[in-house]
């Protein structure tokens, strides 16, 4: 099969196109024929070793697809042969106390396509049955593999992690970016005023055009003041941040006292400085998050096939070009996401 993958660890330039071996499923498994894959700021940690340094090469990147199952290891109803569907990045063993809770993202084994095994920068891959889900028929291959990570984690953050209500309001870092995306949309199909905070003045009219109520440049000094002033003076309710070290005292400052904080990435570096006088004086509840439980896939699929949540595709480039798409990721110059068009 063609295929993208690394030998190494590095920039975009270890990027190597060629032929990797056909993989065939196992006991319980499925193999995907696949159309298209997604981006996400997750392909670029681990091509550069940060977020799986003990990776064995060649190694093939890539959490999110979509595509047709072509074949069925032992175990597999064959109704599912030729369905349509996208594919859940979460990996579980599925039968330990976590996995059966419903909380399988805690599984002591818990994994991501693309991270702990070969990913969709494929021809096909193969996945367990369990992380198959029905493509929305209102969506092409493109559009459809474009949500599952973004939208699992954004998700877990806006609903299960800061439970936000109806007129709550919520601010969204790096509204631009696949997850910010996720966040503004869930946000607002949950009822809150969102205040999207991206770094250029052409992702803050795009936010407004998915639905955001303000916007804020985070490029412009004072920039969490700003959003107090939107805020009478209070700060938000609740905060979905992905950016990290560059903006995270100013996240702080611009929550409410009370207020809650989601942070599902560090895209900016890991190493922040946090003011402890903000976050215990003035009683803010911080949460880490990752990912989200695969059962809520089903759910944020249905809101797409109702038309209540959208994709937003911003560059389609063929499997060939991926580490152009890199590029356009990492120099972040697109706003939704960066995706690959296999086949």
């Amino acid at each position: 099969m063609r295929a993208v993958y690394i030998k190494g660890f590095g920039g975009p330039e270890v990027l190597r196109v060629g032929a990797r071996p056909d993989p065939e499923p196992g006991p319980g498994e499925v193999r995907v024929r696949l159309y298209a894959a997604a981006l996400n700021h997750l392909d670029v940690w681990v091509r550069k070793g940060v977020a799986n340094p003990r990776l064995s090469f060649p190694h093939v990147l890539g959490a999110d697809g979509a595509g047709v199952v072509d074949a069925l290891g032992p175990g597999v109803d064959e109704a599912l042969l030729g369905k349509a569907v996208v594919l859940n990045p979460g990996i579980s063993c599925g039968h330990c106390e976590a996995c059966l809770s419903g909380a399988d993202n805690l599984c002591p084994t818990y994994g991501i396509l693309g991270e702990h095994t070969d990913g969709t920068y494929a021809e096909y891959v193969v996945v367990p049955r369990a992380n198959l889900v029905e493509k929305p028929a209102n969506l092409s291959f493109e559009e459809a593999a474009s949500f599952p990570l973004a939208f699992l984690t954004a998700w877990q953050m806006v609903v299960d992690k800061l439970r936000v209500q109806p007129g709550e309001n919520v601010l969204v870092m790096a509204a631009g970016s696949g997850v910010g995306v996720a966040a503004l949309q869930i946000a607002k199909l949950h009822g809150a005023r969102v205040i999207a905070a991206a770094g250029s003045e052409e992702k803050l009219a795009l936010a407004r055009e998915l639905g955001a109520d303000e916007t804020v440049n985070y490029r412009e000094e004072g920039w969490h003041r700003r959003v107090r002033d939107l805020t009478e003076g209070q700060g938000v309710d609740a905060v979905a941040d992905s950016t990290g070290r560059e903006f995270w005292e100013g996240v702080i400052k611009a929550t409410k006292s009370g207020g809650r904080i989601a942070l599902v990435g560090a895209t900016s570096g890991y190493q922040a400085t946090t003011p402890l006088a903000h976050v215990f004086y003035r009683q803010l509840t911080i949460y880490g998050s990752t990912m989200a439980s695969k059962a809520r896939l089903f759910r944020i699929a249905r809101f797409f096939e109702e038309g209540r949540l959208r994709p937003v595709v911003g560059l389609v480039l063929p499997l060939e070009d991926a580490a152009l798409a890199h590029q356009k990721l990492e120099g972040r110059e697109v706003f939704g996401k960066v995706m690959l068009r296999v086949s």
